[in-house]
């Protein structure tokens, strides 16, 4: 039986995303013989790979790591700053191709070749980036993205973020801010009161830019996924948390969890991953513990509450793609979002084909077509500038 923390540090591990003080943890770990069986077998049945030992090399990536980070101060910055681990930019390969992940044979290097001769098309989709609209109270639109600078009020944003200070409104009308990501893109904000919000393609978040101190807080995600680290209460004098969104209320007092809401799904996903959530609306009134999800059907306005895998539900936020037996349409969804595509499928049969794996967000569109079809999960795939056809 492996554990969530060994399971999550494998992940990171065979994904190029772990940092040197996790590579460190993993082989300490690695040394019981028995944690060496079942890091094989659950990477042999999780990834179809099977995995040679002898190349267990992290000496080699906790090098490779420390020669990026030497390079990459930016990247640095943002891992204290929001707990992201984003240093793999280069190709490490360790026994498998590490920002691809999927083969089903031995010969690795072979399979590499393979991949590389395959890509059809010379056109490279990249992958999404930072980049928000932050609409003020008065109407006026600031465009937040790489080598843009803001700086009014009580907000800072360097292009990769918005910061707002803590100023205690000193009139009768709280001013609100909207943040709005596009599709391909991403941004982190950290509100007045030191709550955190990731929030990930095609969302909009709607907050106030400063809170009452002990008046309860109240923020509105009008649509799509965030992963909220909300301030204690106990440093706010006592102020409540809540998040609304459509259908449904989320209390908090002092907690992490994800909310997955788009405007084309009819399901809404809540996941608690620290603390304690109370979600509610008109018609129920339910409570979480950490590692549950809620999942609200909008439609039917039907609920069901199960375990999950947490890793699983918000890896998005620390730049993976982590799918466990997802159909592929609901998998594409994804990927249309982040790479600002769309995906038409040719053969609907693969619609409802599961898969199994996990990919780093970084890579281009091509990339990750080509693990997908390597599993011969799809035969073939076509881009049309922005548009992909699955055969």
């Amino acid at each position: 039986m492996i554990t969530q923390k060994a399971e999550n540090l494998i992940v990171k591990f065979i994904n190029n995303q772990a940092s040197i003080s996790e590579l460190e943890e993993l082989e300490h770990w690695m040394k019981n013989p028995s944690h060496e069986r079942v890091f094989k077998v659950y990477v042999k049945t999780n990834y179809a790979i099977d995995y040679d030992m002898k190349r267990f090399d992290t000496n080699k990536v906790k090098n490779k790591l420390a020669e990026e980070m030497a390079h990459e101060k930016k990247a640095v910055k943002i891992e204290k700053k929001r707990k992201v681990f984003y240093y793999a930019a280069a190709a490490v390969t360790i026994g498998v191709l590490l920002s691809t992940l999927f083969y089903k044979t031995n010969s690795l290097e072979k399979d590499v070749e393979k991949i590389l001769i395959e890509v059809i098309v010379n056109e490279t989709i990249e992958p999404g980036t930072d980049k928000a609209i932050l609409t003020l109270d008065d109407g006026s639109v600031v465009e937040l993205g790489k080598a843009s600078y803001y700086d009014m009020h009580n907000a800072k944003s360097d292009g990769e973020q918005i910061v707002y200070d803590n100023v205690e409104p000193n009139h009768a009308d709280i001013k609100y801010n909207d943040l709005t990501i596009p599709r391909g893109g991403q941004f982190y904000i950290k509100l007045s009161d030191g709550t955190q919000v990731w929030l990930n393609s095609e969302s909009k978040l709607r907050y106030p830019v400063s809170f009452r101190l002990g008046e309860a807080r109240e923020v509105e995600l009008v649509y799509g996924e965030a992963y909220f680290n909300v301030s204690p209460s106990s440093k706010n004098k006592g102020a409540k948390f809540r998040v609304i969104n459509k259908s449904q209320e989320i209390e908090v007092l002092g907690t992490e969890f994800n909310i997955k809401a788009y405007r084309d799904e009819v399901n809404i996903f809540t996941t608690l991953v620290e603390g304690s959530v109370a979600i509610k609306n008109d018609d129920f009134n339910q409570r979480l513990i950490p590692e549950q999800q809620l999942r609200l059907n909008t439609q039917n306005h039907t609920l069901d509450v199960y375990k999950v895998n947490v890793f699983n539900e918000i890896s998005w936020k620390n730049g993976i793609f982590s799918f466990r037996d997802k159909p592929l349409k609901d998998i594409m969804k994804v990927i249309s979002r982040w790479y600002n595509v769309e995906v038409v499928f040719e053969n609907k049969e693969l619609e409802n084909v599961t898969f199994k794996g996990v990919l780093g967000k970084q890579q281009n569109l091509q990339e990750i077509l080509s693990a997908i079809k390597t599993l011969s999960i799809i035969e073939n795939y076509e881009i049309n500038e922005k548009k992909i056809i699955l055969k």
